[in-house]
């Protein structure tokens, strides 16, 4: 039935006159309408291609920035490990001069007791000296006075040699 349609003249149909009318307004408006929708285009295409340009101009600044990045990051680990070595370095110099500096002041204060020491041992063989020079004296003074035998001079200066430890005390005292 359809095949019917086709056997008979074109201008017969409603279709063909359709045809004809679309043909005649493209041909009479299609410039008007291809020009600005051409130029729409073409305006659109002009601003895709400015599109890209600026995006492949920003991608090559970032790469650039990028590279620039990662080499100040090398500088800065390679920097903070110099500053860490030299740290490390002056952290052992100090701790090897603290501790000299600590040898150093224990051997003085080492040398000032020995010598405190020393002074204590000087002060105390003066003290006993002059504590058994008092009591020989003091026998001495009593054996002039009551005129003794050498037998009672010995048992007096035995006497006097038993009383050192009491005259110590009386004199501390």
């Amino acid at each position: 039935m359809e095949y019917e349609s086709l056997m008979t003249a074109p201008w017969s149909h409603g279709t063909f006159w359709v045809f004809i009318a679309v043909v005649i307004f493209a041909v009479l408006f299609g410039r008007k309408i291809l020009t600005p929708v051409m130029g729409a285009l073409d305006q659109r295409a002009v601003t895709v291609r400015q599109s890209l340009d600026e995006a492949s101009r920003l991608k090559v600044e970032a790469e650039a920035m990028l590279a620039d990045a990662r080499v100040k990051r090398a500088e800065a680990i390679a920097e903070a490990r110099e500053i860490l070595e030299r740290a490390k370095a002056e952290a052992a110099r100090t701790a090897a001069e603290l501790k000299a500096e600590a040898e150093q002041r224990a051997k003085a204060r080492e040398r000032m007791v020995h010598e405190r020491i020393a002074a204590a041992q000087a002060s105390a063989v003066a003290e006993v000296r002059n504590t058994a020079i008092e009591v020989a004296i003091a026998a001495t003074s009593a054996a002039l006075r009551s005129g003794l035998s050498a037998e009672q001079d010995a048992a007096l200066v035995d006497h006097a040699i038993a009383e050192v430890p009491t005259a110590f005390t009386r004199r501390a005292a």
